[in-house]
């Protein structure tokens, strides 16, 4: 016989793009498709969201098109769905700039803590909030879906079974062309371009290299960042020009626990020539790995050709053919799908997870250093925090 548990969850900012693809529709809409998270016991776990925002529209037009209960699933009222004693845990996709009291009256009214990043605009309250879920008992988590992605998993796996040897480095390059607005619309909201709204790509990617940095290669010690505004003048969501006042490139180097260095570009002003929105390159001393989105290419020491300078003649070698596929070896969810289903299972079983709102604070500490650092022009410590 099976158990339906039905989780209830209060998901405040699912109009926007990112909560509403990836969080409702491809993560909690995908697990009721399949007809909840079967935990293998007998138990299934129904995700039942109930969608909390300002437009109170845009959240029934939401419900209507996913058959969703407008009755029960639709609120404009935060106060009132945390005092509902029947929502089980609290979601937030806002800006950054809403999240932080969001979160802290859901920790004060007893429900979980599921939520994007940044979870503060600053360190001091990214660690209060960590230390007040602590004191309350109650179970946290913070979206670090670049962990889960197939492309991250077959570096793991290399780095599980010990192909790199020692590393050494980490070359990261993320980012694409964002569209100033002009002649052609932006492909990202505007507020990311204004600081004052909580913008900028320092905030909004460092605290995704952290923790792809700490979980895959080592606790970040120190930081030394130069961040810019390449592009100073924008056109927002309505044809009207703009003064950028948020970073749009940043350019960092990490010291990583362990010895390794890490170099990551992270640019809205750059043009792709790679394979992939972001790629990471890996160098150790018995081998080497290329990973991205989707894709890990490898080159084992014994396979290394020995390419020899010489600027007078073209090259006669295609670099890219000497690297191998590393295979999929599984099928790959959704990485958002694949986080929310752990968390569920760590309110429901309480089964261990450790990216919670002090690992969130760690990737609020990085982004407010890596500022700092580029103010300050050298490079800084990242102490390492507890609570």
């Amino acid at each position: 016989m099976t158990t339906k548990r039905t989780v209830r969850i209060a998901m405040n900012g699912v109009t926007g793009r990112m909560g509403y693809r990836q969080h409702l529709v491809r993560s909690l809409l995908a697990i009721r498709e399949e007809g909840g998270l079967d935990v293998g016991d007998g138990t299934v776990i129904w995700p039942e969201p109930v969608l909390v925002g300002r437009r109170e529209h845009a959240l029934r037009a939401l419900a209507e098109r996913h058959g969703l209960d407008q009755a029960t699933a639709v609120s404009t009222d935060l106060d009132a769905v945390l005092g509902d004693d029947a929502v089980d845990i609290y979601f937030d996709s806002q800006i950054t700039l809403a999240r932080e009291e969001a979160i802290a009256k859901a920790i004060a009214a007893g429900k979980h803590i599921y939520t994007e990043k940044p979870t503060a605009t600053g360190l001091d309250g990214a660690l209060a909030l960590a230390r007040q879920a602590a004191d309350a008992g109650v179970k946290h988590g913070v979206v670090q879906d670049k962990l889960f992605l197939p492309g991250l998993l077959k570096l793991k796996r290399l780095l599980d079974g010990g192909f790199f040897g020692r590393v050494l480095s980490v070359r990261g390059e993320f980012g694409y062309w964002v569209f100033e607005g002009d002649w052609q619309e932006a492909q990202r909201p505007s507020w990311n371009y204004r600081s004052q709204d909580g913008g900028g790509i320092v905030v909004d990617m460092f605290p995704h290299w952290e923790y792809v940095l700490h979980e895959l290669f080592g606790r970040v010690e120190s930081v030394q960042a130069l961040v810019t505004t390449h592009i100073p003048r924008r056109w927002d969501e309505g044809g009207a020009p703009y003064d950028a006042t948020a970073d749009d490139a940043a350019y960092g180097i990490f010291e990583l626990a362990g010895g390794a260095i890490a170099q990551i570009n992270s640019s809205w002003a750059v043009r792709v020539n790679r394979d992939e929105l972001v790629e990471f390159q890996v160098d150790g001393t018995e081998g080497s790995a290329v990973a991205g989105l989707r894709n890990c290419r490898a080159q084992h020491r014994s396979a290394t050709p020995k390419p020899v300078w010489n600027p007078d003649l073209p090259a006669t070698e295609v670099f890219r053919d000497q690297w191998q596929e590393v295979p999929d070896n599984g099928v790959f969810d959704n990485g958002f799908k694949a986080q929310w289903e752990l968390f569920l299972r760590h309110v429901v079983l309480d089964e261990p997870y450790t990216w919670d709102l002090l690992a969130g604070a760690r990737g609020v500490q990085l982004a407010e250093l890596g500022l700092a650092s580029s103010a300050e022009g050298r490079r800084l410590p990242v102490p390492e925090l507890t609570l």
